[in-house]
């Protein structure tokens, strides 16, 4: 089984920063990507940032400037640097990666999710 799990979501007011982590464990025999999404309510969930081993990034056009996602490939780990947050930020954010696993399957994973306050 692989899991991943996020963590660092919180309350932060306007312009401040979270820094959010996550972490992929379990039978791994390799990742491909890991990327961040987000989810507000009444919205359909958006690609936030992605990264691949490679080291290749892409941002949506709301976080460009703001946001950095960054990996840790020895410890299976992505982060996102999240500066200059606003509200409209609020979201639960959402950890994904494509792994090909222990059990010779290459599949998508999720992480359950952290929850963004972006408020004063």
């Amino acid at each position: 089984q692989v899991h991943l799990v996020e963590s660092g979501g919180g309350l932060v007011q306007p312009g401040g920063s979270l820094r959010l982590s996550c972490a992929a464990s379990g039978s791994i025999f390799s990742i491909n990507a890991m990327d961040w999404y987000r989810q507000a309510p009444g919205k359909e969930r958006e690609l936030v940032a992605a990264s691949t081993s490679g080291g290749n990034t892409n941002y949506a056009d709301s976080v460009k400037g703001r946001f950095t996602i960054s990996r840790d490939n020895a410890k299976n780990t992505v982060y996102l640097q999240m500066n200059s947050l606003k509200p409209e930020d609020t979201a639960v954010y959402y950890c994904h990666a494509n792994i090909f696993s222990g059990d010779w399957r290459v599949m998508d994973y999720w992480g359950k999710g952290t929850l963004v306050t972006v408020s004063s």
